[in-house]
């Protein structure tokens, strides 16, 4: 059964990943519907980020309450109501409206299912379950593309997406029995422990280390999404590049995450979660060297790839090392305010760089990726420090 409950969630990861973008791949044909500009996209990506980031800090209260399996079922349940509301619109201000359900299913699910791997499965699952996400937001504009180019409409493609996520909200319905088992079975948790109280974002916030945790998150997220979006315009405006054969190069680092986190798996049975986020640190270093090189066209295919090798060990590794380092008590906690950081780096951090675009240079693409890695390992080193002296007190106490 607890092997059956593993097919489970990596099922919902691979359906946490499947609307993630899908606005992206249909929105060409929706905003000339709808007879808004191009950019007001944003608006609509934005209101599902405030979404995930309030429901990623309530994840905390929720789990404690209902438990994972009830939270993932209800989340997954909402975000597919609001795709199926996304399929039946037909104003701009509808779209709004059905993008907080929206952003407030994904939050809770991905904090609560997160915290829920970590604490039960090995750190080899944890990267091939976020590999499975890469799976779900490529086999998205899949389907999009397949409704277009049927002539069926973006509509049926939102809403073929919402029938899977209604089949798999049955799944866990269903499988709400094993979820209980298991957390009863396995927590982690003392009985002092498991009887405590939710924290808020003040006590959080208090906690050691959780400061450079959060700005460690914040700082992956950044360099990821930076990366994924400017990485195309880097190369047509700085390299000369065609727009076409920018974009292959640009998908490459999408395909490196996606293929890193299947090997990452493997290489968690020999290293730890400390020396995969380290490995994957040096990786992406690596290949924004080869983008400050005059290596060509070919040195910046290899350093997109590397960046995105890079990248994939570290989302996982410090998700899964979150216990170990805060206890198991605050884990879900931490989780929510990791994952709330996650979303405000990908929410401010791109459109930052598009500012230095307009007005300096997008030959800086390299130094703003550079600057964000070596806040973000300054403050997972940090990080480390400090749990190392709690450890070491509770061993003495």
């Amino acid at each position: 059964m607890f092997q059956f409950l593993l097919i489970i969630i990596y099922l919902a990861f691979i359906s946490l990943g499947l609307p993630d973008s899908l606005l992206g791949s249909a929105w060409p044909a929706m905003y000339q519907e709808f007879s808004v500009p191009v950019s007001y996209a944003g608006g609509i990506s934005m209101i599902i980020a405030v979404g995930t980031i309030i429901s990623s800090l309530q994840s905390d209260r929720l789990t404690r309450k209902f438990g994972t399996g009830k939270v993932t079922a209800a989340s997954v349940l909402m975000t597919a109501a609001a795709l199926f509301g996304f399929s039946i619109s037909h104003s701009y201000a509808v779209l709004c409206l059905w993008a907080i359900p929206y952003g407030l299913g994904a939050g809770s699910v991905d904090a609560s299912l997160n915290n829920y791997v970590a604490l039960h499965y090995a750190s080899r699952h944890m990267s091939w379950l976020h590999c499975m996400w890469g799976v779900g937001a490529s086999l998205g504009p899949y389907i999009m593309g397949y409704a277009l180019t049927d002539e069926r409409g973006w509509n049926m493609g939102y809403r073929y997406i919402a029938v899977l996520q209604i089949v798999l909200t049955m799944i866990l319905i269903f499988s709400l029995p094993l979820w209980k088992r298991q957390e009863n079975n396995n927590t982690g948790l003392t009985d002092t422990e498991a009887e405590s109280k939710p924290l808020s974002l003040r006590e959080i916030i208090k906690v050691p280390g959780a400061k450079e945790i959060m700005i460690t998150f914040f700082c992956y997220c950044a360099l990821e999404q930076t990366a994924g979006l400017w990485a195309s315009s880097y190369l047509v405006l700085h390299r000369g590049l065609p727009a076409e054969t920018a974009a292959g190069f640009a998908s490459l680092f999408f395909i490196g995450i996606t293929a890193g986190r299947g090997v990452s798996g493997f290489l968690t049975i020999k290293l730890n979660d400390i020396q995969m986020i380290r490995l994957g640190q040096g990786f992406i270093l690596v290949g924004i060297v080869f983008l400050f090189l005059p290596f060509g066209s070919g040195g910046a295919l290899l350093g997109l790839i590397l960046v995105g090798l890079g990248c994939a060990p570290i989302y996982p590794s410090i998700i899964h090392s979150t216990p170990e380092h805060f206890g198991a008590d605050k884990s879900q906690a931490m989780i929510g305010v990791q994952m709330a950081s996650a979303y405000v780096g990908t929410c401010l951090m791109p459109p930052i760089f598009g500012l230095i675009v307009n007005h300096i240079s997008v030959s800086l693409f390299p130094v703003y990726l550079l600057a964000i890695l070596v806040l973000m390992a300054g403050m997972h080193e940090k990080m480390l420090l400090k749990a190392v002296a709690i450890h070491g007190r509770r061993k003495e106490k």
